[in-house]
């Protein structure tokens, strides 16, 4: 692969912390988006390997038109943590592919600016050691348990989906810029160019000891 000039960058947070909020800023600001939750998406769409093999997995979960339920599946899988796992076994791989793909044809492009890989369960997956800096979004919980009710209507759901999730407090530990996402929209927005600038400065940094 030609060797690559960019600054890859891992952004990650919580639920209902706000992550579409800087994703989108960053955006603006010209970095380079993957998103992960898109790249789950385009790798189950009819034709592709992966839906043909979670369909043989798990039976019953395409609609009449041959594309994924998606309601169907998450009732398969999010009662059962194997279940589940063997779900990531087919995707993660299918989603890599993609993303290497991304990243190479980027590379041999000669792009030279900040790549934003936007994952939510990076720091889980292990996927951020592969970045070259990591961003987490945060929030304080209680505007988290605010902002998940008001978006999905449920108080006990989103108790629990917060409480299966990694804490915050150790995702935080592990970034090198934590922009906090705890105040309104302007503030969020002003502290992510903030961490623009900076990110701005690694990558001129980096241009300098690459010679």
């Amino acid at each position: 692969m030609t060797a690559r000039r960019f600054l890859l960058v891992g952004l990650t947070g919580g639920i209902a912390t706000g992550k579409s909020t800087v994703s989108e800023t960053l955006r603006r600001l010209g970095c380079v988006v993957i998103d992960a939750d898109q790249l789950a998406r385009d790798v189950v769409v009819p034709g592709e390997s992966a839906l043909a093999e979670v369909a043989r997995e798990f039976g019953d979960v395409l609609t009449p038109d041959g594309a994924l339920d998606r309601k169907k599946l998450a009732a398969v899988v999010f009662a059962d943590p194997a279940r589940r796992r063997r779900l990531e076994a087919i995707l993660h791989p299918a989603i890599r592919a993609r993303f290497d793909a991304r990243l190479a044809a980027l590379a041999g492009e000669g792009f030279a600016g900040i790549v934003v890989f936007d994952a939510p369960v990076m720091i889980e997956s292990g996927g951020y050691k592969h970045m070259d800096r990591l961003i987490v979004v945060a929030t304080d919980e209680a505007t988290q348990r605010a902002r998940l009710v008001a978006r999905d209507g449920d108080a006990a759901d989103g108790e629990r989906r917060i409480a299966s999730q990694m804490p915050l407090a150790e995702k935080v530990a592990l970034a090198d810029y934590v922009i906090d996402n705890s105040g309104d929209r302007a503030a969020t927005e002003a502290r992510t160019r903030e961490v623009h600038r900076a990110l701005l400065a690694d990558l001129a940094a980096r241009a300098r000891a690459d010679g």
